[in-house]
């Protein structure tokens, strides 16, 4: 955990303060989760599962964010997950964009 703060302070120290902060959570009721489950099971039952699932949204909405285009400016990002006291993961994500390129707001 403390090599994983290292490793952002040393990318924030080098290309600056993160513009985004995004908290990604799971949902028990998503369907790669609910369709898998038995009858008589709950997500509580299968914390593998959720898991899983979990870990394969966060890779494909990081994939989105910074390799597919939603985010062409991205010079940088970091995540970190963690759980919830109710046993659910979530990860926040830092994102640094291009200082010129950065998101148009209502008073630009």
């Amino acid at each position: 955990m403390r090599e994983r703060c290292a490793d952002a302070m040393s990318i924030f120290a080098k290309y600056g303060a993160p513009d985004l902060f995004i908290t990604f959570t799971a949902n028990p009721k998503w369907p790669e989760i609910t369709e898998n489950l038995r009858s008589s099971e709950h997500t509580t039952d299968s914390p593998d599962l959720l898991a899983r699932v979990f870990n394969l949204n966060l890779k494909s909405l990081m994939d989105d964010l910074t390799v597919h285009g939603a985010l062409e400016k991205c010079i940088a990002q970091v995540y970190t997950i963690e759980y919830q006291n109710r046993g659910l993961p979530h990860a926040h994500i830092l994102i640094v964009l291009r200082a010129a390129e950065n998101f148009s707001t209502s008073e630009k």
